[in-house]
């Protein structure tokens, strides 16, 4: 691939990141401000034009008031208070349609010029067909919310959203890394050394922590967890809250005891930021100053000191919209310096070439 189109298609391919990133913002608004049930019907097309007029805006609001949320929150806040939380989440589709006219516009460019290759072609268009999954994955946690005594989605559903987003983003990042860069970055020799071996495994494992806090995070969410016990370390003045285990079976309490999944994506948050930081101790002496993975470490070593601390500014002002909104983002951009950093560590392959 001609150097011209690797920065050209590695451009629009990170465009499309910070579009899933945008996409991540704007859901964390639905979600706090209780906007994602306020549209009752899935129209993946038609859905792109707003109302436009007020016989729309009054069949839109009587569905609305055929589910509990209005019944248990809302009854008689209006047309006017519905319209309000009804364009966080119109503004939350929206984006999502938009993000796949930017991908399946320019992509069908590229092939039709014959600028990337058949492989990188198909791989990007999966990227697409996932991106429609992603919305009717979307759809199936909105319509868990229209349950009976219900006010809000499913948890789990909201953590299966949430994980395919990151998985899209995942993907769609990595493959932007590999067609700007094809070549791994030259350290210091064709044999790594023993630290910087160890910091690999290491960032792996921090890796996989991040992903596992993320989920937790999800889980915080989904059963409004960051609402209760908003002091910091402890909780209720207790290291580990004393009704953890409350539910059975055991494994329940992991996803809807509001105790114990806050101190999970506590316990997940401060392992994960330890593990970073005992890399970086290791890591930075191993790669060469001024490297690709150097500096990745050194970025990501600043992301998540600041998402730590966006956590528990978060928790300690009760989950305020603005906060939730960023810490929920920036989680997304902590992955993603991370990937950048065992991606300049990758063996050499052939992706876009």
């Amino acid at each position: 691939m001609a150097p011209h189109h690797r920065r050209l298609i590695s451009g629009w391919l990170f465009v499309l990141s910070f579009m899933i990133l945008g996409m991540i913002a704007i859901g964390g608004i639905t979600r706090l401000t209780g906007s994602g049930l306020s549209i009752m019907d899935w129209q993946p097309v038609s859905g792109f034009i707003p109302p436009l007029s007020h016989a729309e805006w009054e069949r839109l609001f009587a569905l609305y008031q055929t589910i509990p949320q209005y019944h248990l929150q809302h009854e008689g806040f209006g047309l006017a208070g519905f319209q309000k939380i009804f364009w966080a989440e119109w503004i939350h589709r929206f984006w999502g349609r938009l993000m796949g006219l930017v991908l399946i516009l320019p992509l069908s460019l590229f092939i039709y010029k014959k600028m990337i290759t058949r492989a990188l072609g198909i791989r990007l268009f999966i990227f697409f067909i996932l991106g429609g999954l992603q919305g009717g994955i979307g759809w199936v946690m909105v319509a868990s919310g229209f349950r009976p005594g219900s006010t809000a989605v499913e948890p789990v559903k909201l953590v299966l959203h949430l994980s395919a987003a990151l998985i899209l983003y995942v993907a769609i990042l990595w493959t932007a890394f590999s067609v700007r860069w094809p070549a791994p970055a030259a350290e210091t020799s064709a044999e790594p050394s023993a630290p910087a071996r160890l910091a690999s495994v290491m960032l792996k494992f921090g890796m996989g922590l991040i992903c596992l806090t993320i989920i937790a995070g999800g889980f915080t969410a989904g059963t409004h967890a960051g609402f209760a016990y908003n002091t910091f370390p402890l909780m209720e003045g207790h290291l580990i809250p004393t009704n953890y285990s409350a539910l059975s079976p055991m494994w329940m309490n992991w996803i809807a005891n509001t105790a114990a999944v806050q101190f999970d994506h506590r316990l997940l948050a401060t392992l994960t930021a330890l593990t970073i930081l005992s890399t970086l101790a290791i890591g930075l002496k191993a790669f060469r100053v001024g490297s690709r993975t150097h500096n990745g470490m050194m970025l990501l070593g600043w992301a998540v000191l600041i998402q730590y601390a966006l956590g528990v500014t978060t928790l300690l002002l009760v989950v305020p919209v603005w906060a939730g909104a960023v810490h929920q983002t920036f989680a997304a951009v902590l992955l993603g310096v991370m990937l950048f950093v065992l991606h300049s560590l990758r063996d050499r392959q052939a992706l876009s070439d």
